[in-house]
């Protein structure tokens, strides 16, 4: 297991402080999770990184500053929180759920409403069409009450169809919902019932603010944290392109096992589920045969072991900072980082080699263009130009 894994396991709750100042940074724009982490590991803690900002991104687009979230901006999302009875938990505490700790990109910061005991023990993500047939949202339903039964929670993402048959199979033995909004917005709206059930008697989880309105950029993000949490995911009806083979590609990425309910092939809806059976998805028809595959994880209840690689090595104890390193990339090397940068994304490693920089220069030619705007991170150290 990775030594930051470790360290998440074994975290502590952060002071009030730290928490407000790890909400600023994680809100600040431009700073996602990758560059969170990498701020926390080169300054220390998020309040220094914060400090440090303003000067960071100077030599990208004319030297305009990083402005960090207001003060006040980050008081009031925690007060709509309190009044929300929702609370905020960051990653390495010890209430953050284990598995997701380990993923390269996992948020910084969750909000959760309901009860966020249900975000301990193991879960499934059992997802699939909106346009779900009948049989496909009794299935789901009877799928979702199989895992209940064997002490496995159900995650998905509160969307119609599949996802809501999911939840409500699961209800009396545990379901969490992820949202592509704020954890106070209900979509859609048909699901309203559902959604005071599962604050009720399950748990809402949302990475973005209070308030948010869910987008569609915002719903691939969703995806990354329901497979993320869970051990596996099951697919019950998937188009050739739907968002449930978005959520089946995270999890390979993440390591996890992807479950695939055989469908006609005369039911488009049936295409996605039947492709990922065809590379090595497990067939599956009931709770048994997801509950055999997993195994002693779920008897265990224990947390998957994390790729090395993936998990954010950060320090969950108060460090010095050290002083912030003069960078030994000059402009003309981020002049050659960008060059070699394009709309497709292009691994890490690969830009080291093609510049002939160090990976430590590179590494913090990327942190300001990423802080400038500049370029976007993707899955498995890789990144592209905006």
């Amino acid at each position: 297991m990775a030594a930051g894994s470790e360290a998440a396991l074994a975290g502590r709750a952060l002071e009030p402080q730290e928490r407000l100042d790890w909400l600023r940074l994680c809100r600040t724009e431009t700073v996602g999770p990758v560059t969170f982490y990498a701020l926390l590991r080169r300054f220390g803690s998020a309040g220094e990184a914060l400090a440090q900002l303003p000067r960071l991104g100077r030599r990208v687009d004319g030297g305009r500053p990083v402005a960090a979230t207001a003060r006040a901006a980050a008081e009031r999302e925690l007060t709509a929180l309190e009044r929300l009875g929702a609370r905020m938990v960051c990653w390495g505490e010890p209430d953050y759920p284990a598995n997701l700790a380990a993923v390269e990109d996992a948020p910084p910061v969750l909000t959760v409403l309901g009860d966020d005991d249900l975000l301990r023990r193991p879960m499934v993500a059992v997802v699939g069409a909106r346009n779900a047939s009948a049989n496909g949202r009794r299935l789901a339903h009877d799928l979702a009450g199989g895992l209940g039964g064997a002490g496995i929670v159900v995650i998905s993402g509160l969307a119609r169809g599949i996802d809501a048959a999911g939840h409500a199979g699961a209800l009396d033995t545990g379901s969490v919902a992820v949202v592509a909004g704020g954890v106070d917005i209900v979509y859609p709206e048909e699901n309203r019932g559902l959604y005071r059930a599962l604050a009720e008697r399950g748990a809402i989880v949302a990475e973005l603010p209070p308030g948010t309105e869910p987008q569609a950029r915002h719903f691939p993000r969703r995806n990354r944290i329901i497979s993320g949490m869970a051990l596996g995911v099951v697919v019950v009806e998937a188009a050739a392109r739907s968002g449930s083979l978005i959520t089946a590609r995270f999890a390979l990425e993440q390591g996890r096992e992807v479950f695939a309910v055989p469908g006609s092939p005369l039911d488009p809806r049936c295409r996605g589920t039947n492709d990922l059976l065809r590379n090595g998805a497990t067939l599956t028809e009931t709770a048994a045969d997801i509950v055999a595959q997993l195994g002693p994880l779920v008897r265990g209840a224990s947390p998957l072991p994390p790729t090395p690689r993936r998990a954010p090595p950060l320090p969950l104890t108060p460090v010095a900072a050290a002083p912030p390193p003069a960078s030994a990339a000059g402009d003309g090397d981020l002049d050659l980082v960008v060059e070699h940068l394009g709309p497709s994304p292009v691994a890490v490693d690969e830009l080291v080699r093609q510049c002939q920089l160090s990976a430590a220069a590179v590494a913090t030619l990327l942190l300001e263009l990423e802080l400038a705007g500049r370029i976007e991170r993707h899955p498995g150290n890789l990144v592209s130009l905006r």
